[in-house]
């Protein structure tokens, strides 16, 4: 497999195949999501377009970066997230990197969102529609963030063999710049277990696909072959 490694504002063309990764915290928190019980994700443009969203749905729940803001119903932490009950509701989720990726290739044949928690269920999915190409889009520091590429590197050595120990690269996301802004409360909006949350391998058994839907981009969870 033929695997890229690009930053945001590197994509120069829509690639067939990508996998856009934001380990701390959008794909974990999507996951997390879709684990208490969310139908699906809506991936918002702007702040401005998840209110609207929200304004027409009251019963779709709103959640971004940052501190508890007006009119939005939750924040983009897994730790927080992960004792309300989703059951069968959506999700309207926008942020500051991890969102932005996604609607970045949103013309891919197949787009794929990512973090460890879904590592292995990514790197079957990718197994099992042998893709020859995938560019892997490390949305975080704009296209720097260690622990996104961490995981997207870790996500192509599973997808080509079975013999990759993950341990170096969760040590890499423990000690990026992400992790430590977390840990020392620099972000707003964070739990305590943000940081241990987001570096759950395989936490859950589904990969998560995005594609267009009645002019939004969705986000649903998908079986790995």
């Amino acid at each position: 497999m033929d695997a890229r490694f690009l930053g945001i504002a590197e994509l120069a063309e829509v690639p067939p195949v990508a996998v856009v990764v934001d380990v701390m915290r959008a794909f974990t928190v999507a996951a997390w999501a879709f684990a208490q019980g969310a139908e699906k994700i809506v991936l918002a443009e702007s702040p401005e377009e998840a209110l609207a969203l929200k304004a027409r749905h009251p019963d779709w729940i709103a959640l971004k970066d940052g501190a508890p803001t007006p009119g939005f119903d939750a924040v983009n932490s897994p730790g927080l997230l992960r004792s309300v009950d989703l059951g069968g509701r959506t999700v309207v989720q926008k942020t500051t990197a991890g969102t932005v990726g996604a609607l970045a290739v949103k013309d891919a044949s197949l787009v794929l969102c990512a973090s460890f928690v879904v590592a292995e269920a990514t790197a079957r999915l990718l197994r099992g529609r042998g893709c020859d190409s995938v560019t892997f889009v490390v949305t975080g520091e704009n296209g720097q963030a260690d622990e996104d590429l961490a995981c997207a590197q870790y996500i192509a050595r599973r997808t080509t063999g079975d013999g990759t120990d993950a341990a170096e690269f969760l040590r890499r996301a423990r000690r990026s710049r992400a992790a430590a802004e977390l840990t020392q409360g620099v972000r707003r909006g964070v739990h305590p277990d943000d940081v241990a949350l987001c570096l759950e391998l395989d936490r859950f058994p589904f990969a998560m696909a995005a594609a267009p839907e009645d002019s939004l981009m969705v986000l649903r969870p998908c079986a790995a072959p």
